[in-house]
């Protein structure tokens, strides 16, 4: 088991930043995908950003791509969300997931991961 805390939602206006957090109970998996889906009302989790944990190796939707960033600290089991430049669409519910095996590409079904945290709002005003 796996257990994952997201922190750092919150509101800002359009243009601002955000970074979210997101920290990994203990787990002994060689290799683990970590990264953040996001659910607006009425609408799907879709893929956010993906960090593959034993390699430097990410992967982001293409309506994030050069405004977010995702890193990872392994030592503390840590992944952040990097978010400038936002828009009133990225506004949802954002939800750290993991899955020990390869990361996915972002267009992935949500359900192909394993493990996730209770999600942390952002709302971007404009």
């Amino acid at each position: 088991q796996v257990q994952l805390v997201e922190s750092g939602g919150g509101s800002v206006q359009a243009g601002g930043s955000l970074r979210l957090t997101c920290a990994a109970s203990t787990y002994t998996y060689s290799s683990v995908c970590m990264g953040w889906f996001r659910q607006a009302p009425g609408k799907g989790r879709e893929g956010v950003a993906f960090f593959q944990t034993d390699f430097d190796i990410t992967v982001y939707a293409d309506s994030v791509k050069g405004r977010f960033t995702i890193s990872r600290d392994n030592a503390k089991k840590t992944v952040y969300l990097q978010m400038n430049t936002l828009k009133p669409e990225d506004s949802a519910m954002y939800y750290c997931a993991a899955r020990p095996r390869w990361c996915p590409p972002a267009t992935i079904p949500a359900d192909s991961f394993d493990y996730w945290g209770q999600g942390t709002q952002v709302t971007v005003s404009s």
